[in-house]
């Protein structure tokens, strides 16, 4: 029977994987999902417990907004995704536009928390009041300090971007940013509908 022999591909033809961006700023990522886990976990174990307060309570967040600054996350991750592949494809003028579309997404975000807050802090509902507000102030200031720094680490980047530091040849900074922010964004989609979306 005859054997059919095949050249051994190329070291061009295989294709590398490889992380995105610095390996380090995985652990971070690793660290802060599997922590953010453990309150969800945790959110729904006390859920099961209080059924009742958890639906209750939960009426009173304003879906319209939740729902806004989700549009808002998932659009700025599409605008940093966007940024890098403009800088492999060096259209270097490119990068910094998106990158500050992602920033403006990122403070309406902030803004949106901002309006929610005093809405309920107005009618005197705060991190005490009960179980489900407990964590719902926990859970959703914990994830709007990431989206502050987020923002931060964008801004860096839209500055480096206008001095044309990124491009085909360099974008690994680029993209360990990027991933921190993707890791913000996928945190909120995981938020949303365990706090406003759970029944």
């Amino acid at each position: 029977m005859p054997v059919e022999l095949t050249a051994p591909a190329s070291a061009e033809s295989k294709s590398v994987l490889r992380l995105p961006g610095d390996p380090d700023i995985w652990f971070l990522i690793f660290a802060e999902l599997m922590t953010f886990g453990m309150f969800f976990v945790a959110y729904v174990g006390y859920r099961a417990l209080e059924v009742d307060l958890f639906n209750e309570s939960q009426l009173s967040l304003d879906r319209t907004l939740g729902v806004i600054n989700t549009l808002f996350l998932l659009t700025s991750s599409w605008a940093v995704v966007t940024a890098i592949e403009s800088a492999r494809k060096n259209q270097v003028k490119a990068v910094p536009r998106y990158l500050a579309l992602a920033i403006a997404l990122g403070v309406g975000f902030m803004v949106i928390k901002y309006f929610e807050y005093s809405a309920k802090f107005a009618v005197g509902i705060s991190l005490t009041t009960n179980t489900f507000f407990n964590f719902y102030f926990a859970l959703t200031m914990i994830h709007l300090v990431h989206v502050i720094g987020g923002t931060i680490v964008l801004i860096v980047l839209w500055s480096n971007a206008r001095d044309g530091k990124y491009h085909a040849g360099n974008t690994r900074g680029l993209e360990t940013g990027a991933s921190f922010w993707h890791m913000v964004d996928l945190l909120w989609i995981f938020l949303f509908p365990l706090l406003y979306l759970l029944r």
